[in-house]
């Protein structure tokens, strides 16, 4: 018995977005597919055009650094990329309303987000 989704394929975005997970050290399947949709529609809201090949990169590095944490994600790439995305999560967290802002938050209301990288950011669940 075929599946809809067998019969049509993955999408384009979906491949891409699937690649560049897979570059970042991250495996997609660790990735719940609701959480991939909703990384491609905000990649669609709030990324500038890019090539097809590379449009999702910046967004499965900061996704596989807030999965993995520090350490593993540094193990799975370079220091150098984890003090990037490091930066990246810091200065998200001072502007607040990013793309890469909510790509975090998306990982923390997900469950994915690592101890980690969860430990740096304040979440005061009394405000409402």
């Amino acid at each position: 018995m075929f599946r809809l989704f067998d019969m049509l394929g993955r999408s384009t975005a979906m491949r891409a977005l699937d690649d560049a997970l897979r570059a970042a050290g991250l495996h997609p399947l660790l990735v719940p597919e609701p959480v991939k949709l909703t990384v491609i529609q905000l990649h669609k809201t709030h990324a500038a055009p890019t090539a097809q090949g590379t449009q999702f990169m910046d967004a499965a590095q900061l996704l596989a650094y807030c999965i993995l944490g520090h350490e593993q994600f540094a193990d799975s790439n370079c220091s150098e990329e984890a003090e990037c995305a490091d930066q990246r999560v810091e200065a998200a967290l001072e502007t607040g309303d990013s793309l890469d802002a909510k790509l975090i938050l998306l990982t923390v209301h997900s469950g994915l987000i690592s101890p980690e990288v969860a430990d740096r950011i304040e979440l005061d669940g009394s405000e409402g």
